[in-house]
């Protein structure tokens, strides 16, 4: 028997007990996305079971995906739920176990710092089994595709109302009660660190500018930018996919620059959904001309005025050329425009690179963490779509 510390290089652990283990394959993992299954399941044999977590609130939040639960189904794995999972155990066959802080995520196993142990021999690898069945045996039924298709359009209908917080009430756990009493919150902390894009909405224009004491909760209420960002009528919105994180932003003078104020998770456009009715167009007029929604849920914004926003031209200035995915494109194959004040000219949004993504987030969270989130009940004042 062998056992082996591990905290980094977590993908290259999985793809090789992949391709060394054969036999049934077990799971145990609170957290799972659709990318990182397909990356586990292909070209393998074997059975596979799977015990995870049955919260809507965690599909909600898109910390998990029904899109994996699905998948794992279509593969012809047997899933169960366990309520207030929190263990990650993940067995090969019968000579490779795996213990680990990381979920079946792309970011846990590429870009997250996490740490546990691999063991090989049929010895430990018995116990870790012996551990699964029993807590299998105790996590209910299993999971089905009718199942899964109810809870894809509670989550959905949960996302396109906005996903406010205090409507999380209706986002069940379907898990097993195994016994673990313990409270957790109603709604996961967003999840950023897995999605594969993100774009600053530009909102405004360089004409069109507010002063950098304009509360914060005014230009929210005002451009109803707590559950959709608005495209114009000759251009519809269709990079964004589900997932996607959207940084939500304001042209701001003296001085002339872009704040980001706030972040939320964006849905795909849809033609037969994503557009400015009638009554949305009487309570505030300018849609008329910028009809075409991306709706957003989950969205947080920092507390105060947009003076507590990011600077989009300190992000620009930092980072150059690899602030934007074009300009960094460009930038790598020695063509094309590499100034990033020139590339968001007459653009409603702006696609960060990696690098962007990654510097943004961070100035937004410490920001958050200085001056605080739009508490939710002023949000709640707003108007909310219903959910189409």
């Amino acid at each position: 028997m062998s056992i082996r510390l591990v905290d980094v290089g977590w993908g290259r652990e999985f793809a090789d007990a992949v391709g060394a283990g054969s036999g049934e394959l077990c799971i145990i993992c609170p957290f799972i996305k659709a990318g990182a299954v397909e990356s586990l399941l292909a070209g393998r044999s074997g059975g596979v079971r799977v015990i995870t977590r049955f919260s809507l609130a965690d599909f909600a939040a898109c910390v998990s995906d029904v899109a994996a639960l699905r998948r794992l189904l279509d593969a012809g794995a047997a899933v169960r739920g366990v309520r207030n999972l929190h263990a990650k155990l993940y067995i090969f066959g019968e000579r490779r176990a795996i213990i680990t802080s990381a979920n079946l995520t792309q970011a846990g196993l590429r870009s997250n710092h996490e740490f546990g142990v691999v063991a090989d021999g049929v010895e430990a690898v018995a116990e870790c089994r012996q551990y699964f069945d029993s807590l299998w045996e105790r996590a209910g039924a299993d999971l089905s595709l009718e199942q899964v298709a109810e809870w894809d359009g509670i989550v959905a209908g949960y996302q396109l109302a906005g996903g406010r917080a205090s409507q999380a009430s209706q986002l069940k756990d379907f898990g097993a009660d195994v016994g673990i009493d313990y409270a957790t919150p109603a709604l996961p902390a967003m999840a950023v660190s897995e999605a594969s894009q993100a774009f600053v909405k530009l909102m405004g224009t360089g004409n069109n500018r507010i002063a950098l004491c304009v509360p914060t909760i005014a230009e929210v209420g005002g451009g109803g930018v707590h559950w959709a960002v608005t495209y114009s009528s000759s251009r519809r919105p269709r990079r964004v996919e589900n997932g996607d994180v959207i940084f939500i932003s304001r042209f701001t003078s003296n001085p002339n620059d872009i704040r980001i104020f706030g972040r939320a998770i964006g849905m795909k456009y849809d033609p037969k959904r994503d557009y400015a009715t009638p009554a949305d167009i009487e309570k505030r007029d300018w849609k008329e001309h910028w009809p075409y929604y991306i709706r957003l849920h989950n969205a947080e914004f920092v507390a105060g005025t947009m003076q507590n926003g990011i600077s989009l031209n300190e992000l620009m200035v930092e980072l150059k050329a690899n602030a934007f995915a074009s300009t960094q494109r460009n930038a790598e194959r020695g063509n094309g425009n590499i100034d990033p004040k020139r590339s968001y000219n007459q653009q409603a949004d702006i696609k960060l690179s990696a690098d962007g993504f990654r510097w943004l987030n961070e100035r937004l969270q410490a920001a958050f963490a200085m001056h605080g989130m739009v508490p939710q009940r002023e949000l709640d004042r707003l108007d909310w779509p219903d959910s189409p």
